[in-house]
């Protein structure tokens, strides 16, 4: 099972969300579960923003050894769930392959579909896609030039989003 985290700069929100998952995925006996991320405009080649290390060793991950790195067709193509940061990212990866439109929602829509709709595998996201609201809020804002504070607040969001969609992908790897 391989999930891909979609932002803009690839070193704020996707980063912290795939360091996240891999933490969470060990720490849940989640084996098959990897995590990466790319950005639509990303700072190729740069480190996670300082802000966001910070959070990540708050939330007990590793901020170490990473690039970013720019979203490509094979990139998207690769992934058994893409889950992007705000709805633009993910018109973004749907025009890159149109093909993963089943496999593509924004973190916060995959997240409600389970909540909200009880989603139990990654394959019932997109059959429930249709019971989202147009006007619900499904963007998670972009810290950069933000403060710490705001960096912080943006990561618990991550943070707490995530552990639904470990369970999905427990069960679908089950399935």
């Amino acid at each position: 099972m391989h999930i891909l985290f979609v932002c803009t700069g690839n070193i704020c929100r996707s980063p912290m969300a795939e360091r996240l998952t891999a933490a969470y995925s060990i720490s849940h006996a989640i084996p098959d579960l990897a995590a990466s991320s790319a950005g639509t405009r990303a700072v190729i080649g740069h480190p996670i923003h300082v802000d966001a290390a910070h959070i990540l060793k708050r939330l007990n991950a590793d901020a170490s050894d990473f690039a970013a790195r720019r979203l490509t067709p094979k990139i998207v193509s690769n992934a058994d769930l893409v889950l992007t940061m705000t709805r633009e990212h993910r018109d973004i990866v749907l025009q890159t392959a149109p093909h993963q439109l089943q496999r593509t929602f924004t973190l916060i829509e995959a997240a409600r579909l389970h909540s909200k709709f009880a989603a139990q595998t990654i394959s019932d996201l997109g059959a429930l896609r249709p019971r989202l609201a147009a006007n619900e809020p499904s963007d998670i804002p972009d810290p950069i030039g933000q403060s710490p504070e705001f960096f912080a607040m943006v990561g618990d969001q991550i943070a707490d989003l995530l552990p639904p969609i470990l369970e999905l992908c427990r069960r679908s790897v089950r399935a």
